[in-house]
C-alpha cells in the first residue's frame, strides 16, 4: 500500500467515525425530545430522516468504502453487495430530500405576509410529513435497480460483463442503457435540488429585503443579533450550499462511474470523500443554531469538531 492509498484511508476512516459518533448523538437527542414529550419543532422530524440519512450514507459507504482503502476488497457476498449499494442510494435520495424539504419549508415560513406563499403557511406544517415519506418510498423504488445488478468479486460469473467498483461488481450495459439509468436515478435529485436552489434564492432574497426595510425605518434600532428564524435561515443556507458543493463534485464522479467501463481506484475513493463529507459536517451545522442540541451533545461537539465552526 502506497502513500497515498494510505492517505485516502485514513482520510475516509476519520469521515466515518466522526459521521457516525456526530449523527447517533444528534439523533439519539431528537430522539430523547421525543420521548420525553418536550415541544418539537416544525422541522425536527425532517431533521431526524436527514439524520437516519447520514447514518446510513455513512454506514453502508464510509465502512466498505474504508475496508477497500485499506486493502481489503474480498468480504461481502452478493446479498451483501445488492443490500449495501441499494441502502447507499437510499440513504442518498433521503438526505438531499429532507435538506431539500428543509429549505422550502424556512423559505415559506420567513415568506412576508402579502406574499404568494403566505397561504401556504399553515397547509405545510400538515403536509411536509407526507413529502419526506413519498421521497423515502421514491428512493427505496431506485434503489431496488441495485438488488438486480449488484455482483460480489467472487461471484462464478464472468468479469468480462462486470464493472468493478473496488470491492463489487455491477452488470455492464451499453452505453445507451447507462445515460437511461443515469437519468432514472438522478431525475428526482435533479428536482429536489432545483426546489433546494429556488428556496435558497428566495431566502436570500428575503432576508436582504427585510435587512434594507429595517434600516430605511426611522426610530429603529436594528439589533447586531439576529433573530431566532434569521438565525435557522441562515444555518440551511449553509446547510444547502455545503450540500450543493459537494453534491456536485461527487455526482460528477459517479456519472462519470456510470459511462465509463472501468472505474479507477482514485475515482472511485475521490467520488466516496466527497459524498461522505455532507454527513460528516452537517451534525456540527444543525448544532450551531440548535441551543437543545448545543448544550446535549457538548462534550462531542468540542472535542471534535473546530471550535471556530462550533461558535458560528
Amino acid at each position: 500500500m502506497d502513500a497515498s492509498e494510505l492517505a485516502i484511508g485514513a482520510i475516509i476512516l476519520s469521515q466515518t467515525i466522526i459521521g457516525i459518533l456526530a449523527n447517533f448523538s444528534l439523533f439519539y437527542h431528537h430522539m430523547f425530545l421525543y420521548l420525553t414529550r418536550n415541544r418539537l419543532r416544525s422541522t425536527d422530524w425532517v431533521l431526524m430522516h436527514l439524520i437516519v440519512g447520514n447514518i446510513l450514507t455513512v454506514l453502508f459507504h464510509g465502512i466498505p468504502q474504508t475496508m477497500a482503502a485499506f486493502g481489503l476488497k474480498d468480504f461481502l457476498n452478493d446479498v451483501g453487495c445488492k443490500l449495501i449499494f441499494s441502502f447507499r442510494r437510499i440513504g442518498r435520495g433521503v438526505c438531499i430530500g429532507s435538506t431539500s424539504f428543509l429549505s422550502v419549508f424556512q423559505a415559506i415560513m420567513i415568506s412576508p405576509r402579502d406574499s404568494r406563499y403566505s397561504e401556504l403557511k399553515v397547509k405545510m406544517h400538515k403536509c411536509i410529513g407526507y413529502f419526506v415519506y413519498l421521497n423515502w418510498v421514491t428512493h427505496f423504488i431506485i434503489s431496488s435497480i441495485n438488488l438486480v445488478h449488484m455482483r460480489a468479486k467472487y461471484s462464478n460469473e464472468s468479469t468480462t460483463n462486470l464493472k468493478s467498483f473496488i470491492y463489487c461488481y455491477a452488470v455492464r450495459h451499453d452505453l445507451t442503457s447507462d445515460i437511461l439509468y443515469a437519468a432514472l436515478v438522478s431525475g428526482p435529485d435533479i428536482l429536489l435540488l432545483g426546489l433546494m436552489l429556488y428556496a435558497s434564492g428566495f431566502m436570500v432574497l428575503t432576508l436582504y429585503r427585510h435587512k434594507q426595510k429595517m434600516q430605511q425605518m426611522p426610530g429603529i434600532n436594528v439589533s447586531s443579533k439576529s433573530s431566532p428564524a434569521s438565525r435557522a435561515t441562515k444555518t440551511i443556507l449553509l446547510l444547502v450550499s455545503t450540500f450543493v458543493s459537494f453534491y456536485t463534485f461527487s455526482s460528477l464522479c459517479q456519472l462519470l462511474g456510470t459511462i465509463m467501463y472501468n472505474l479507477g481506484w482514485f475515482l472511485t475513493n475521490v467520488a466516496a470523500v466527497f459524498s461522505l463529507f455532507f454527513p460528516t459536517v452537517c451534525p456540527f451545522l444543525l448544532m450551531s443554531n440548535d441551543s437543545r442540541a448545543s448544550s446535549f451533545c457538548l462534550p462531542l461537539k468540542w472535542n471534535i469538531f473546530p471550535k471556530s465552526l462550533a461558535k458560528s
